[in-house]
């Protein structure tokens, strides 16, 4: 019986937080990425490219469970992903694995009130409804008996050697620097953050609970908390405090002009702008209460993995 994990999207930051999970609990583990880092560590690395068909072959051989991390870049999703994402379905059903999917929370569109996994897909931009199309994908492979699949849908997240996230890259890796940070949006709207090492506990849990296949999961994450507040947290962490300020959707319209990052990132700034509160009670009741990590405790471990060394690269 197979007993190994494996990690597509390994180098970026929910695939380091999830070889990290299973490393500490001694588990068999697989890294794949694009290109594999000198140093492997406890887990077997190895360099594949998913977009073809054997590529995604070879990194899910001998495979107990896939957790599918790995992304094309952001603007390339609605050219790239849904083909990337259709090598591993058909590479993880080939190897008898099930499929944990790593999602985000843009299918929903701007919306009223908390988020559950129940809500109307009316997501109306490109991302949104790349999502969308993915995650038909995914169910309909498990719905055919393909393959077990379990979705776990995480918002912005950061965490050490979290990168290529907005929350890094506009708040935390300035201030780390001694530089202003810029919530985008609205600092007073209440917004889930996901802490990656909370988000990898939680894919585990799908990961080994039957219950959860063929379902889509909102991941466990500590309570709402505000750009205001979140900065604020930051400066308590630092030698010195820094400015804060927000950029609204102007300023990252402008930013676009200039970073392919900062455009595509316009289309979600209703998630910036408004309260954006996910509900994951419905993985509780289905598992438990899994202890997440106070946002005050996962900014100072973010500031100090940030000050003490590189975040990574993906």
């Amino acid at each position: 019986m197979n007993d190994r994990y494996v990690v597509l999207g390994a180098s970026g930051g929910v695939g380091r937080a999830l070889v990290a999970a299973l490393a500490a609990e001694g588990r068999t583990t697989r890294a794949v990425a694009r290109q594999a880092p000198e140093r492997s560590g406890a887990a077997e690395w190895m360099a594949v490219d998913l977009s073809t068909p054997e590529g995604a072959r070879r990194a899910c051989a001998d495979a107990a469970v896939v957790f599918h991390a790995a992304q094309p870049p952001y603007h390339r999703w609605t050219e790239e992903f849904p083909a990337l994402t259709a090598n591993v379905v058909r590479a993880a059903s080939q190897a008898g694995a099930k499929l944990v999917m790593v999602d985000n929370l843009y299918m929903y569109g701007p919306t009223r009130g908390s988020l559950v996994e129940t809500l109307p897909r009316a997501a109306t931009g490109r991302k949104g409804r790349v999502r969308v199309e993915m995650e038909r994908q995914l169910l309909d492979a498990h719905a055919s008996g393909a393959l077990r699949v379990a979705i776990g849908r995480l918002s912005d997240y950061f965490g050490p050697n979290g990168p290529n996230s907005t929350l890094t890259a506009l708040v935390l890796e300035p201030a780390a620097r001694g530089k202003a940070m810029r919530w985008p949006g609205s600092t007073t709207a209440p917004r889930t953050v996901h802490f990656l090492d909370d988000a990898a506990r939680g894919r585990l849990v799908l990961a080994d609970q039957p219950t959860a296949d063929g379902e889509v999961w909102h991941l466990p994450a500590a309570p709402a908390i505000t750009g205001a507040e979140f900065m604020a947290l930051v400066n308590q962490c630092l030698p010195a405090a820094v400015k804060t300020g927000s950029l609204g959707t102007l300023a990252m319209r402008i930013g676009g002009l200039f970073s392919k990052e900062a455009k595509e990132t316009v289309e979600c700034m209703y998630q910036w702008t408004d309260p954006f509160v996910a509900d994951h009670s419905k993985f509780t009741a289905a598992f438990g209460p899994l202890a997440v990590t106070p946002h005050a405790d996962a900014v100072a471990a973010t500031i100090q993995s940030m000050r003490t060394g590189p975040t990574g690269t993906t």
